[in-house]
């Protein structure tokens, strides 16, 4: 009965992944719930995720990685990436790929992708190239730099914990780094000499969307006759027949530094607003408002500003591009419900959202990562926000310096980290957790720094779906699956029988997430192995690099999510380019795979 229960939970989970009508950690801690409350797991075994290798290890190098990208390492090779990048398109495309793959090997790869991409931002503006020419490239780059390694990507990290859970042995920091640098090659070679002829030439809309919002930006004074003084900004007229956005109240030559949609409307108020050009002329007309113009131009003189005018110019609001980046707290929820506008005191008024240039209801839109926004607010806000991780500035031209006190340290602990595993002093549990230890205690980070550095959305979802792959060996299902395919697959050649289980795994994983497949995987070509008497490591390697090397959907891998919108992309530009890509590696490693790890 257990088994049956089982199934039907998984089921219902995968049902849930591919419907995403919740997030993907809450969908999998809703998994871990459901095997709770039917008896299939106790909540000891349950929960035990929490305190998993894996989701520990996990937590750890976070804050390792946020330490060395605090330190402004990569910001440090900005200038001589942008002067290599200019020589032409081909030298972008190389410099960008080995610089994130490179760093994508050893740390956060949604953290690399999320500081390359305004850099490649503003070499395409330089340079003319289209950020579509660049920004996918970027992405893949990372995900083939993090299979070279044990801590590259989570992925691996949770395969190899269940290897050593079920008795075998773990695997080491660089044990599959060979087969990996032979699939990121012949990785590279395709997106040097046949991407550039399927990547999108596609024009950058993002400057197009700032400036046509720019260009309707008015200033209005409510008269003392208008028919919107005594009302909320929810019940006005501006708001309601207009559809304007109002962006800033300034009340008795002050800037209310807080207000909502109950926030009452006065007599003199003056109201910046960003508002369609069609409304904004019938605006004109209507009784009870003064337009005081629309956006000045550089060329207007500053007589007759109020001190307050003045003052705003010492600390001036701008509009900024940005991006929703992983684990943000915009990701799954409204500005309404996060209440954005009183949190950060500045206001968004455009967001793209998969491809879609936004201007009403804003506020109310369920934002996802890599939603591309359009922020009215000031250098200073828009810096918070960034620290926060709320979202990634895509026009921040600000070269930030590397802090030699703490790149230093940071550098030097996260190469001891990986040398101790890699030498197999101990193990990368171990030395990661020593390792993020020395960054707070050094001071390299705070406390509080490194909790906010953790993805607690990634946690939370390991955790969860680790639970699948404690009830499918719980209740026998591993055994039963991995006798299926025996009695299927077993009598070929084990080549073909990994090579078809690859497959199996990259086409799971554009529909379900990475680590829920490798949760349901792992098990499962363990007992194959055994039953078919060779050895586990090249099943579960091809399990590994299946679930990390996909690229067919922009939502199968957080880095593909972050440049969806930057790129101007569109969902079918990742078949385009993504499909080819993924038969070439799954081709390719059938045959790689077993010349490193013969069965």
């Amino acid at each position: 009965m257990e088994l049956y229960i089982t199934i039907g939970v998984i089921a219902i989970g995968i049902f849930l992944f591919v419907k995403d009508y919740f997030s993907i950690d809450t969908t999998s801690i809703l998994i871990m719930a459901l095997f709770i409350v039917t008896g299939v797991l106790t909540p000891g075994e349950g929960f035990s995720g929490f305190n998993h290798p894996a989701t520990i290890t996990l937590g750890c190098m976070f804050v390792i990685s946020a330490a060395v990208f605090k330190s402004g390492i990569i910001n440090g090779l900005r200038a001589g990436m942008i002067r290599i990048a200019r020589i032409h398109y081909i030298f972008a495309l190389l410099v960008f790929c080995v610089v994130s793959a490179t760093f994508s090997a050893f740390v956060n790869d949604s953290a690399v992708v999320a500081i390359l991409i305004p850099i490649a931002i503003s070499v395409c503006r330089e340079t003319k190239i289209a950020p579509s020419r660049l920004l996918i490239p970027i992405s893949f780059a990372a995900l083939f730099g993090g299979a070279t390694t044990l801590i590259g990507t989570s992925t691996n990290i949770l395969i190899s914990s269940i290897a050593a859970e079920s008795g075998h042995e773990h695997f080491g920091m660089f044990e599959f780094a060979l087969p990996a640098l032979c699939l990121l090659l012949i990785g590279f070679a395709y997106l040097f000499f046949v991407g550039p002829f399927l990547l999108p030439k596609r024009a950058d809309k993002l400057d197009d969307t700032l400036s046509y919002i720019e260009n309707y930006i008015a200033e209005v004074v409510l008269l003392d006759e208008g028919k919107d003084v005594g009302k909320t900004i929810n019940k006005s007229s501006l708001v309601r027949d207009f559809n304007s956005n109002i962006i800033s109240i300034n009340r008795n030559g002050i800037r209310l530094p807080i207000f909502n949609g109950e926030t009452i409307l006065e007599a003199g108020d003056n109201l910046k607003i960003n508002i369609n050009p069609n409304n904004l002329n019938e605006l004109h007309s209507k009784d009870g408002y003064h337009i005081l113009g629309e956006k000045k131009s550089k060329e207007e003189g500053d007589e007759g500003e109020t001190k307050e005018k003045k003052k705003e110019k010492i600390n001036p609001n701008h509009l900024f591009e940005a991006v929703i980046p992983v684990d943000s707290i915009l990701s799954g929820n409204s500005l309404h419900q996060i209440h954005f506008r009183r949190l950060y005191n500045c206001s968004v008024i455009a967001v793209r959202h998969r491809n879609k240039v936004i201007q009403e209801n804003i506020s109310r839109l369920v934002l996802k990562e890599g939603d591309m926004l359009i922020i009215h607010g000031t250098k200073e806000q828009m810096h918070e926000l960034v620290r926060n991780n709320v979202v990634i500035l895509l026009d921040e031209h600000e070269e930030n310096k590397v802090n030699y006190k703490k790149a230093i340290p940071a550098l030097i602990i996260a190469f001891l980290v990986v040398a101790a595993a890699a030498l197999d002093i101990t193990s990368i549990l171990m030395s990661s957790m020593i390792g993020s230890l020395l960054i707070v205690t050094t001071t390299i980070l705070k406390p509080q720094e490194a909790y906010e550095a953790i993805e607690w959305k990634v946690i939370f979802m390991l955790a969860g779906v680790l639970s699948m792959g404690t009830a499918l060996e719980k209740t026998g299902g591993a055994e039963i699956a991995s006798e299926f395919i025996y009695n299927n697959l077993g009598h070929y050649d084990p080549r073909i029988t990994l090579s078809l289980l690859f497959l199996i795994t990259f086409l799971s994983t554009n529909v379900l997430s990475s680590k829920a497949t490798a949760a349901l995987m792992a098990p499962i070509v363990i007992s194959l192995a055994a039953a078919m008497k060779v050895s586990e490591k090249p099943f579960l390697v091809a399990v590994m690099f299946a679930c990390s090397l996909t690229f067919m959907t922009p939502v199968n891998a957080p880095t593909n999510t972050m440049v969806y919108s930057p790129g101007n992309y569109k969902y079918n530009d990742y078949l385009k380019v993504g499909t080819p890509l993924n038969f070439l590696i799954w081709i390719a490693a059938s045959f790689i795979i077993p010349l490193f790890f013969p069965f």
